[in-house]
């Protein structure tokens, strides 16, 4: 009951990070069946309506449920660490965003159990996605709904949580860098979901009453679900990917031991990222037909996004250059993240020109250059995190040498499934199709793809050994475990109290507790004196609020084949919906103070321990 109904941003983090993992095992699962039935030519493993909803789902479940709930688990878990606040802005809304997320992800994956899991591409193109016997695109508009507006609460929540709440002395320029990729991405996300939501709303009323936005013989235009889904769709690369570099720019300093190189420049190109990034998303379309002069514009601004990227990757090897470098596997991933991160930049550079566009659009070689981005940038910045963090969250560590073979599995599981995948798309072999030919070519690039993709596989099965062995062992690591810890985070006991600081800390420098170290204090300075402290209660309300718009989606869903069974969850679901909000307006809940006795008892224990 604790974990339905926290709001202590810690456990939230935790909830997303654990559902981020069990939605990455569903997505990777999803894969593997996809290589199988490529593995060799005209085979019959699965069919092709089959094949198409494993690829719709592989696609939505990976960018949607276990990517972002997994960077949201860590910004949950170490923004507020970091800039020395006892919480998020909104717990409230934090815990309402985790439901809705879930119970959406949820929704989602149930369509498997109907015989109706979505088969229009994770893009979800209309016509495709508008045809009566598409009926799992459903549960994808719905479910998509759900889940984003509780991405859009946690954007929300961190810009004002970062802007409002930071510790004294905690400039904006003073952030650590992952502080920094999560604020813009946050400003990212308000932005880009917007069109995302209304796109899936002209989508369902389409699909459930009988609108015409994306029929032609009515005056409709497909092409407006394209403008509006990569409005969103290439933002969303960069909500994903900026987080990433933040992780990477908090670990190679910590084990290169050195000051971050250019740490104001990387602020700016951070920024310029994300100012660029909305003005890219017509380079999904160029096949499209929107005429020389919008492709040219488009394509100038998508080349021109590669020079604040590159700006990044030479800040990270002038910081390597030099150090007192320590390669666990943290650091191996961050290391091995910035050449397989570069091939997918170059790809993309390539996949900028317009005319040589129409020669790689909708070929496996797009496949290849969105996977070089996503998994060796994003994916490889998640297993770093998880490294890097797992300490601190859980106060244990993950083997080290199990990490090692997860990371050499992964690594060479890696590039043996997508480097081969471009050549597969220069020779012709088009993308989303369930089966090809013989003597085309494609024979042992596509087998080298699936074996690849079992090593990624195996890799994933030795994480879990590791998280599991962790979470048996009774060994407890000591507060800054790898004891060149830079930031606010690694002053904090373990485990962390509910409310992190007894004492807000005084930031008198970037890497503040780095300063301290340098200057001999074993504590960070402190801005005021112990006192009570003000805490959220918990409460159940946003698991219910959640809950009944799941039950309203289902009862959209269902009506269209039961009217009355579908009216009478949408009644349901809506009625548990609304009194639960009636219920958080209604009472007053003024949260509770922890005494300052207590906050001096905690005090005395850690220090007698040795732990601060």
């Amino acid at each position: 009951m604790d974990w339905v109904t926290t709001v202590d941003h810690k456990k939230i983090g935790i909830l997303y990070l654990f559902s981020g993992i069990f939605f990455l095992l569903l997505g990777g699962i999803e894969a593997l069946l996809i290589r199988w039935q490529l593995v060799r030519p005209m085979n019959d493993f699965v069919s092709g309506e089959t094949f198409n909803q494993l690829i719709t789902m592989h696609g939505t479940t990976m960018i949607f449920l276990a990517a972002m709930p997994m960077l949201f688990g860590f910004m949950n878990a170490v923004v507020p660490l970091q800039i020395g606040a006892r919480d998020v802005a909104f717990p409230f809304i934090n815990s309402l965003g985790f439901w809705l997320f879930f119970f959406g992800g949820v929704m989602l994956n149930l369509s498997w159990f109907f015989g109706a899991a979505p088969n229009a591409g994770w893009t979800a193109y209309a016509p495709l996605s508008t045809q009566p016997e598409a009926s799992g695109v459903d549960f994808y508009a719905l479910g998509l709904q759900i889940s984003g507006f509780g991405s859009l609460m946690a954007g929300i929540n961190f810009l004002v949580t970062i802007l409002n709440m930071r510790a004294p002395g905690m400039k904006l320029m003073r952030m650590p860098l992952f502080t920094w990729t999560t604020f813009v991405a946050s400003a990212l996300i308000v932005f880009a979901f917007p069109p995302l939501t209304v796109g899936l709303f002209m989508l369902m009323f389409e699909r459930l009453f009988g609108a015409v936005y994306f029929d032609p013989a009515a005056g409709g235009n497909v092409v407006i679900w394209e403008h509006l889904f990569w409005i969103f769709g290439h933002p969303e690369v960069y909500i994903l990917i900026l987080p990433a570099f933040g992780i990477f720019s908090e670990i190679i300093p910590t084990f290169a031991r050195k000051r971050l190189f250019g740490y104001t420049t990387m602020v700016f190109a951070t920024m310029l990222i994300g100012f660029l990034g909305f003005m890219v998303w017509v380079h999904h379309m160029f096949t499209v037909g929107l005429g020389p002069v919008a492709n040219s514009i488009f394509a100038v601004a998508t080349m021109a996004i590669a020079v604040p990227t590159g700006v990044k990757i030479f800040n990270w090897l002038f910081t390597l250059w030099g150090g007192q470098i320590k390669f666990n596997v943290a650091m191996l991933y961050s290391v091995a993240f910035i050449p397989s991160f570069l091939v997918g930049g170059m790809t993309g550079v390539m996949l900028s020109v317009a005319p040589a566009d129409y020669q790689y659009h909708d070929s496996y070689f797009v496949v290849a250059h969105f996977h070089y981005v996503i998994v060796g940038g994003v994916v490889y910045g998640l297993f770093a995190g998880l490294y890097y963090w797992f300490p601190l969250m859980f106060g244990k560590a993950l083997s080290e040498k199990l990490g090692y073979w997860q990371f050499w599995l992964f690594f060479i599981g890696f590039h043996l499934t997508f480097f081969p995948q471009h050549f597969l798309g220069l020779f012709g072999m088009p993308r989303r199709v369930f089966t090809y030919l013989p003597n085309q070519g494609f024979e042992t690039m596509n087998l080298l793809s699936t074996i690849g993709a079992f090593f990624m596989g195996v890799s994933t099965i030795v994480l879990l050994v590791a998280v599991v062995k962790a979470f048996l062992s009774k060994q407890r690591v000591k507060p800054d475990h790898w004891e060149d810890g830079r930031t606010l985070e690694w002053t904090l006991p373990v485990p962390t109290p509910e409310y992190n600081f007894a004492q807000t800390p005084l930031v008198k420098g970037l890497d503040t507790f780095w300063l301290e170290k340098m200057a001999g204090n074993k504590r960070v300075s402190v801005a005021e004196p112990v006192a009570d402290i003000h805490m959220p209660n918990n409460s159940i309300i946003p698991f219910f609020m959640s809950l009944g718009l799941f039950i309203a989606g289902l009862g959209a869903i269902f009506q269209m084949d039961n009217a009355v069974v579908g009216w009478s969850l949408i009644v349901i679901g809506l009625l548990i919906t609304f009194v639960s909000m009636f219920l958080r307006s209604w009472i007053d809940d003024h949260g509770f103070y922890i005494p300052k006795s207590k906050i001096e008892a905690d005090l005395k224990a850690i220090r007698e321990k040795g732990d601060q």
